[in-house]
């Protein structure tokens, strides 16, 4: 199947190449150029522009959005609402808050184009281990491009969540769980570091043995563990953990709803708290950021930015990944 991928950010990227070694057709289009032409190393065909990227594609066209959410994706959907016809379909893959996605679908369905809004969850690992996609439009659109999603998901890893923002709106609320999850985690460790055994527990090893049969077992702690192995103490960064969106839209629409939330709330604010000070509780939950999504975390040394999974060295941040 023919696709065009807008952004090849740590998300993105992978993505493309995930979708060749599935046999589709890639165009690949970035703001910078390097990047379109590392994937077109790879067998994508490299578009420079979004007017050359949808040149590129048969009708009906499928351009699938990988980039920071907010203006970027505002301002490429505008710009994509002038370049697309009637048929096309426009697929949002990053991290949008569901009523945008409302408001998009209608004001480019007035012109005949489809939309689908789709959660992605799987962080730098997806290209191995596949990207968990909740998806919300129109279930026909859906149905067509089901070819796409069952490539990019492992076994039972993509599910239809119904109309236009439920895709995005059930990733919101998964977001707002894994703050609760990481929070805990923190706390846990924390309290194991500061207790008369702590001198002798190796966390890593703690990290391991829960993950053997316990009922706090889960992804989060396999990369708590490779955390630790990599730095014992996290000495190397601050617990300065910064929040990109999600959990603020969980807890004002579990306000909206009348739906206590307590744990989930308590977590987001922990992260406010987090940047102004530096527990190590807090350097947990930025480890984990790092490990599953490659977000940047705050040398301990220097206060610069370091990124990429496990990032045990200085490196330029990047804008914030789409669908972690």
């Amino acid at each position: 199947m023919q696709v065009a991928i807008a952004g090849l950010g740590r998300m993105g990227m992978n993505m493309a190449r995930r979708l060749l070694l599935g046999g589709h057709e890639v165009v690949a289009w970035n703001r910078s150029t390097g990047k379109v032409e590392e994937i077109a190393a790879e067998g994508a065909r490299p578009a420079f522009s979004l007017e050359e990227m949808t040149e590129m594609l048969e009708p009906p066209r499928t351009v699938w959005l990988m980039l920071p959410a907010g203006d970027a994706v505002e301002g490429s959907i505008d710009r994509l609402a002038s370049i697309l016809a009637s048929g096309d379909c426009v697929v949002e893959g990053g991290n949008s808050f569901y009523r945008d996605d409302l408001r998009r679908a209608e004001k480019l369905g007035r012109l005949g184009i489809r939309y689908l809004d789709v959660g992605v969850s799987g962080g730098i690992w997806g290209l191995s281990e596949g990207y968990c996609l909740m998806v919300g439009g129109e279930r026909d659109d859906f149905l067509r491009l089901e070819p796409l999603f069952r490539t990019l998901a492992p076994e039972d890893g993509y599910l239809y969540c119904g109309g236009t923002g439920a895709g995005h709106f059930v990733k919101m609320v998964h977001n707002g769980i894994e703050y609760g999850m990481m929070a805990a985690y923190g706390e846990g460790f924390s309290i194991l570091k500061a207790s008369p055994y702590g001198e002798n527990l190796n966390l890593a090893e703690v990290s391991h043995l829960w993950n053997r049969g316990s009922v706090v077992r889960s992804w989060l702690l396999e990369l708590a563990e490779k955390a630790f192995r990599r730095d014992p103490g996290l000495d190397t960064i601050q617990g300065y953990v910064e929040d990109s969106g999600e959990g603020r839209w969980t807890v004002q629409q579990a306000i909206d709803s009348g739906v206590p939330a307590p744990v989930t709330a308590a977590s987001l604010f922990q992260r406010f708290r987090s940047r102004l000070g530096d527990s190590f509780g807090d350097r947990v939950l930025a480890a984990l950021r790092n490990q599953f999504g490659g977000h940047a975390v705050l040398s301990a040394d220097s206060g610069e930015k370091a990124h990429g999974a496990g990032a045990g060295g200085v490196a330029p941040a990047s804008a914030h990944t789409p669908g972690t």
